[in-house]
């Protein structure tokens, strides 16, 4: 079943794993790019037949080259290496379509995005491929590596040593540069890939490769920009998952110039805002500088995990460890005070003099015994993640005694344990010894706090990335019906801005507090309106196309008495009229004050990212929203982890504890609102862009006080939630059914807190037959990974639905059905389970067809799944559902299955 990463690795196995490479040139010197290519293949010694053809002079490969890709003696050819000019592209693409080559490598340079010509030339060469099957990466590119078996298929003079870090790069400068540095700090890689201009074979596909790569632990980005945002996610969340990944982006422009913002959400997030929060939603780690990416990336690569944040520094030197502590705090490194007990085991073990509480400062002549004591202790500490040690040569000290027993601590604790050893030449050989048994040293106490930084960070994003934000079942279901029609009323009549009173309505919508409000034309009915919702109140004018009120004097606060409402109303009405088209004026919005003697001002945002789609944005409210810019984003669809994440990372946040005579202001509404405004922006794809400002929370609550919502009709061809970058939960594919029995079942979607229920379901509902039937093996539950992976889906590419049925006043599972699109995006392959006691009662029919339903509305095809031959009622159930059964191509003892969805629908 979870074929879908692995079966886009096979399809890339030809060009990764060649058994057959061919270099073709068109060049009549030795200093060609195609002869370059060549040499760096025969000088690494590549593990493959390899054969050159060059289309003007052969000698310039060697002595046996040959004239055409036809002429190549080789049965099959895996990887064609193209380095000849653009026009030439679709006739060798032909030829090696021909010739049945599985994969090509073009290294022609001479593709320009501006140029037509050679778009159309590029175009035609992509046809051509597709049409034969052929597999291309690039062009424009440097090329792609794999060390170990000498495929150096690159323009690139230098030396890559084997390792297991795999680098993706969209540069070609910049991955030439990175290997270089490489090549100095004897770094390895696993697989070198230049994107280029990802004609074909793109970013997804890669990182699907590189994700079930044994030879590739760690990987490292470079990017510059992003093109698909849904396949970005995918495949990054997915390799996330399973191998640390670490992205160095360049980029941080402002947000484009080009056309004014219009809300303050809008002008406040920037794109790397939006980039920032697609890598934290996926599990990959970012960094500002490739210094900081080589740090990360070894540590990680290395397997040296932290759990939380907190980190105690040991030093024989007052100075050194202060290094450490000015970076921390720089970094944000939380330096924790230590329990009682532990500086009372500090007292018993060190001098009395030195600092025995966090930084522990053991003084310049510490033994090897003084080192162990404190690191022991510092480890022992609950308060404690990991322990960093800072050894100075000074008179009295042994290093390379002192490395030895940290070496043997390490084997001793669970906990992160790192080390600086500061110096050169004196303590050469404690480095030595260190790095034969893999510990994690560094040179600096600052790249050592950085290291601990990023693996907490790390740490912490993988937690984030594991979040799949389920219905909001606990709160009650918004009105989307009533919410798009409000909408729909607006874009029928040709504007983009909904009115306050529309705003507020579909606030109404999805049970999003805000005052009592009412809208008045006149003078005269501001003063009524006022008297029936009760004074104080507040004044805003209310017109077409104007966002922000104040900047028309449109807005009056703390009206005491009808007098001062009603003055206050004539005179806003005159100015309108005055500064704004006399139509456009709809009269004012009158609204009972707030009352929040305690309240703090927020806003809450939405703005709508060219290439991720609508992100949602937090931070500081009313009108110190353009000064501070105290702003954090994310992608929807959130969570409670992923709210509360969103504000702690603003500076706002910490106003909202409690502070002097101010309580707490209630952080579950706050929360509840940001889920909110997440629900409208998965369900209400028109909404553009959304300001609640200010969203005023106290210790009672929090409301909404002012909305302002930008819309815009749908394109063409729109398909549910295809206008955000990470697929919600989909509820909308929930089902009611009954079994033959009578009895009630539904039918939905698989959401990650099932998972203890599928463990039970595996381990309980199914037999021994049962069990290998489905999984072709005779495990008797499911392995925490395997778990993780099942019920924590990324809806974009897989859906799993379950059969759930109430007993004894518990949700029960009895049965589960899943599918995972293949490569082509048009076909699915599946997978069910029923239990035992739930066989012959109707459910795998009913199961199966919410399967149907889930896969027709991701667009797709065709469904189709492995069932053993010995399955006989499994093989029943297929031929009642209208699948055709053929036999297996690859294995005799399994049937292939495969239905049309389209026809069936």
């Amino acid at each position: 079943m979870e074929r879908w990463t692995a079966m886009k690795a096979h399809y890339l196995s030809p060009l990764f794993q060649p058994r057959c490479v061919v270099v073709i040139g068109a060049s009549e010197t030795e200093e060609s790019v195609g002869a370059r290519v060549f040499r760096n293949l025969l000088d690494a010694h590549f593990k493959g037949q390899l054969f050159g053809v060059n289309l003007r002079h052969p000698k310039v490969f060697g002595e046996t080259v040959y004239p055409t890709i036809a002429a190549v003696p080789a049965p099959e050819v895996d990887l064609a290496i193209i380095a000849t000019p653009a026009r030439t592209l679709p006739g060798l693409l032909r030829e090696c379509g021909e010739r049945k080559v599985k994969s090509v490598l073009v290294l022609s340079r001479d593709f320009v995005a501006v140029d037509t010509r050679n778009r159309a030339l590029l175009d035609e060469a992509v046809a051509i491929a597709r049409r034969y099957g052929v597999r291309m990466l690039g062009p424009n590119l440097l090329g792609m590596m794999r060390p170990a078996s000498g495929l150096i298929a690159a323009n690139y003079q230098g030396k890559v040593k084997p390792g297991n870090l795999a680098l993706v790069a969209q540069s070609s400068s910049v991955a030439s540069a990175i290997l270089d540095w490489a090549e100095a700090h004897e770094v390895g890689f696993s697989a070198v890939v230049s994107l280029g201009a990802t004609a074909d074979v793109n970013f997804g596909e890669i990182l699907d490769f590189l994700a079930q790569d044994g030879s590739t632990r760690g990987i490292l980005l470079y990017l510059e920009d992003v093109g698909e945002a849904r396949g970005f996610m995918s495949a990054l969340r997915a390799v996330a998952r399973q191998k640390p990944v670490v992205c160095l982006k360049v980029g941080r422009e402002p947000v484009s110039s080009t056309r004014a913002a219009r809300t303050h959400s809008d002008r406040l997030i920037g794109r790397d805002d939006a980039f920032d929060a697609a890598l934290r939603r996926t599990g990959v780690l970012r960094v500002p500088t490739m210094v900081h990416m080589s740090i990360a990336a070894r540590m990680l690569a290395a397997n040296f995990r932290t759990k939380g944040r907190r980190l105690a520094v040991i030093s024989n030197g007052y100075g050194a460890g202060r290094m450490a502590v000015d970076r921390a705090q720089e970094m944000a490194v939380e330096l924790p005070r230590l329990t009682p007990a532990t500086v009372a085991r500090l007292d018993a073990a060190l001098p009395p003099i030195g600092s025995h509480d966090n930084p522990v400062d053991i003084l310049g002549d510490a033994p090897p015994e003084r080192f162990v004591a404190a690191t022991e202790a510092c480890l022992a500490d609950p308060n404690v993640d990991g322990v960093l040690v800072i050894l100075t040569p000074q008179a009295g000290t042994d290093h390379l005694a002192t490395a030895q027993r940290m070496i043997e601590l390490r084997r001793k604790t669970d906990k992160l344990l790192m080390l600086v050893w500061l110096g050169d030449k004196k303590i050469a050989l404690s480095r030595k010894l260190l790095d034969r048994a893999h510990m994690a040293y560094f040179f600096s106490p600052e790249h050592a706090v950085e290291a601990f930084a990023s693996l907490a960070a790390w740490a912490y994003i993988q937690e984030l990335s594991l979040q799949t934000p389920g219905p909001l079942a606990s709160r009650s279901e918004p009105d989307v019906g009533r919410a798009r029609e409000v909408i729909a009323k607006a874009l029928e009549a040709g504007r983009s801005l909904l009115t306050t009173a529309e705003a507020l309505a579909v606030l109404d919508a999805f049970h999003i507090p805000h005052p009592p409000t009412l809208l008045a034309r006149t003078a005269d009915e501001a003063v009524a309106a006022a008297g029936r919702i009760g004074l104080p109140v507040a004044l805003k004018i209310d017109a077409d196309n104007l966002i922000h009120k104040s900047d028309i004097d449109g807005v009056l606060l703390n009206l005491n008495t009808l007098e001062q409402v009603a003055e206050a109303a004539e005179a806003m009405l005159a100015n309108a009229c005055q500064r704004l088209p006399k139509d456009s004026v709809h009269g004012i919005v009158v609204q009972k004050m707030h009352g929040k003697r305690h309240g703090r001002e927020l806003m809450l945002g939405v703005a709508r990212d060219a290439v991720f789609g609508p992100t949602i944005a937090f931070g500081s409210g009313g009108l110190s929203v353009d000064v501070f810019e105290d702003v954090a984003v994310t992608l929807p669809p959130l969570n409670d982890m992923i709210a509360g994440n969103l504000i702690r990372r603003t500076k706002v946040a910490r106003v909202l504890g409690a502070f002097r005579n101010h309580p707490a202001a209630d952080m579950e509404a706050v929360r509840d609102v940001l889920l909110r405004v997440s629900e409208m922006v998965c369900e209400l794809p028109e909404m553009v862009e959304l300001d609640l400002n200010p969203v005023v929370a106290d210790e009672h609550g929090a409301i909404a006080v002012d909305a302002s919502i930008l819309v815009a009709p749908l394109p063409k061809g729109f398909r549910r939630y295809s206008h955000m970058a990470v697929h919600p939960y989909p509820a909308h594919l929930l089902a009611r059914g009954q079994l033959k029995d009578g009895s009630a079942c539904v039918f939905r979607p698989i959401r990650p807190e099932d998972a203890d229920e599928l463990q039970r379901f595996v381990r309980e509902e199914l037999s021994d037959e049962s069990r290998f039937n489905r999984f072709m093996s005779t495990l008797k539950q499911l392995p925490p990974s395997m778990l993780v992976r099942f019920t924590q889906l990324d809806y974009a590419r897989e859906m799993a639905v379950v059969a759930m049925r109430e007993e004894d006043g518990v949700e029960r599972m009895a049965g589960v059905a899943r599918y995972t699109a293949n490569p082509d995006a048009a076909s699915a392959e599946f997978a069910i389970s029923i239990g035992d006691r739930w066989q012959g009662k109707g459910l795998g029919a009913q199961l199966m067809t919410t399967l149907f339903n889930a896969a027709l509305d991701a667009g797709l095809d065709t469904i189709e799944g492995d069932i053993l031959a010995s399955n006989a009622p499994m093989l029943g159930l297929m031929k009642k559902l209208g699948f055709a059964i053929r036999p297996h191509p690859d294995d005799a003892s399994l049937k292939w299955v495969v239905k049309p969805l389209r026809s069936a629908s």
